[in-house]
C-alpha cells in the first residue's frame, strides 16, 4: 500500500475515539444491572462508602447507580458531611480525569485545536468571554449527574484554567449537586 492511501486510513483522533468507546462500553457493563448489592456493600462502609460514592459519581458510567445511592444515603447520614465528603470523592475522580486529559491527550487536543470548525468559534467569540462560557458550560456539567468526564475535558482543554482554579470549580460543584441529591433523598424518605 502507498503512503498516500496509509495516511487516509490513519485515524485521526485515536485516544478520544478509544476514551468515546470505553464509555459506550461502560454503560452497556453496567445499564439493567441491580444495584443492590452495591448499594449494601458502600452503605456498610459509612462515610468511606460515601467517599467512594462520589469518586463513582464523577465517572459517567457509575453515576447513575451513584446516584440512587446518595438518594438512598440522604435518609441515612448527615446530609451536610455526606455533601462535603462525596464532594471530595467526586473532586479526586474529576482530578484523575483532568490529569489523564491534559497530559495524555496533549497531542490530539492541539491537533483539534487547528481544526477549522474549532479555530472558527475561537475567532467569533472574544477571548475573556470564551474562558467564562467555558467554566459556567463546564461547571454545570460537573455539578449534574451528568458524566463530569465532559466537563472535566472540556476545562483540561483550556490551557490557561489553572488546576487550583479546577480543583475549586470540581469540589463546590459536585459538593453542591451531591447535596442536593441527598436533600432530594432525605425529602423522600
Amino acid at each position: 500500500m502507498n503512503e498516500k492511501k496509509r495516511s487516509k486510513m490513519k485515524i485521526k483522533y485515536p485516544k478520544l475515539i478509544i476514551l468515546l468507546l470505553t464509555f459506550v462500553l461502560a454503560y452497556f457493563i453496567f445499564a439493567g444491572r441491580e444495584m443492590l448489592a452495591f448499594k449494601e456493600i458502600l452503605g456498610s462502609l459509612g462515610y468511606f462508602g460515601t467517599f467512594i460514592t462520589g469518586i463513582m459519581f464523577a465517572y459517567g458510567f457509575t453515576a447513575g447507580p451513584a446516584t440512587a445511592i446518595f438518594l438512598i444515603l440522604g435518609s441515612e447520614q448527615n446530609i451536610i458531611l455526606a455533601g462535603i465528603i462525596g464532594g471530595f470523592g467526586a473532586l479526586c475522580g474529576n482530578y484523575i480525569t483532568f490529569k489523564i486529559i491534559r497530559k495524555g491527550f496533549n497531542d490530539e487536543l492541539e491537533r483539534l485545536k487547528k481544526e477549522k470548525f474549532i479555530m472558527k468559534i475561537n475567532g467569533s467569540i472574544p477571548h475573556r468571554l470564551a474562558h467564562i462560557l467555558i467554566v459556567v458550560f463546564a461547571g454545570l456539567i460537573i455539578a449534574s449527574p451528568l458524566p463530569d468526564e465532559i466537563g472535566v475535558s472540556i476545562i483540561a482543554l483550556d490551557r490557561k484554567i489553572p488546576l487550583k482554579l479546577f480543583t475549586l470549580i470540581s469540589f463546590t460543584l459536585s459538593t453542591a449537586g451531591i447535596l442536593i441529591i441527598l436533600w432530594i433523598g432525605s425529602a423522600l424518605a
